[in-house]
C-alpha cells in the first residue's frame, strides 16, 4: 500500500490534467478509492467514495455505472492502480489513476473539501510495520531471540505486500474505529446511488 503508483503512462493523470478534465468535461467521474475517514479528511470536490475493498467486492456493478472518462485517485496511486485494474477486468479498460494521489492534487491548486484532521491509511501502516519491527528487535535483546521473528515475520509482510500490490495490514487498519466514520459507504449507498453517465457532444479526448 505504501509503493508509490506503478500505473502505465497511458493511464498515469497529472493533477493539473485533472483540474483541466474537472473545468471542461461533463462526464467526468472521479472515484476516490480509499477509507471513509481518509475521504472525510480530504477529497476533491465533486468526487465519489467508493473504498477499495467495497469496489472489489462489487467491481461489476460499479463498471456499470461509470462513463467514459474515469478517475481513480487515493493518497498515492497504489490502490488507484489496483481499482483501475480491476475495473479493466470489468470492461472498464479507459480509467485513469491521479499521479500523486489527493494531496499532490491539493498541493497543485486543485479544489478540495478538507474535515476533520487525521492520519491517512497509508502513514498508519508505515508506523504500525515500524513500531512491530522495533518491538521485535528490543524483544530479541531483552526477553527472548525468538521474539526476533517478529521483525522477520514484519519484513516477509512488507515483501509479500509489494510483490502481490496488496496491504493485509492496511485492511486490518481500516477496520479500527478511529478509522470508521458515522456513515460507512455501502454498496447501497455509494455505488447504487452513483449519478447515470452523463454523455458529452464532443468526443472523449
Amino acid at each position: 500500500m505504501t509503493s508509490p503508483s506503478t500505473a502505465p503512462a497511458g493511464t498515469a493523470l497529472a493533477p493539473e490534467a485533472l483540474r483541466t478534465w474537472i473545468a471542461e468535461h461533463q462526464d467526468l467521474m472521479v472515484i476516490d478509492v480509499r477509507s471513509a475517514a481518509e475521504f472525510e479528511s480530504l477529497h476533491i470536490k465533486g468526487s465519489y467514495n467508493v473504498p477499495l475493498p467495497l469496489l472489489s467486492e462489487h467491481t461489476k456493478e460499479l463498471a456499470a455505472k461509470l462513463g467514459s472518462r474515469v478517475v481513480l485517485v487515493c493518497q498515492s496511486g497504489a490502490r488507484a492502480e489496483q481499482a483501475r485494474q480491476r475495473l479493466g477486468k470489468s470492461g472498464i479498460d479507459g480509467a485513469y489513476v491521479l499521479t500523486g494521489g489527493v494531496p499532490e492534487f491539493a498541493a497543485a491548486g486543485g479544489d478540495v473539501v478538507k474535515g476533520k484532521d487525521r492520519w491517512d491509511l497509508e502513514r498508519q501502516v508505515r508506523l504500525a510495520a515500524g513500531s512491530l519491527v522495533v518491538l521485535g528487535l528490543a524483544g530479541g535483546r531483552f526477553v527472548s531471540p525468538k521474539v526476533r521473528m517478529l521483525a522477520g515475520a514484519i519484513g516477509a509482510g512488507l515483501t509479500f505486500s509489494a510483490a502481490t500490490n496488496t496491504c493485509a495490514m492496511g485492511k486490518a487498519l481500516s477496520a479500527m474505529p478511529w478509522n470508521k466514520t458515522a456513515t460507512e459507504p455501502t454498496r447501497e449507498n455509494a455505488i447504487l446511488t452513483l449519478p447515470a453517465p452523463t454523455l458529452e457532444e464532443d468526443a472523449a479526448a
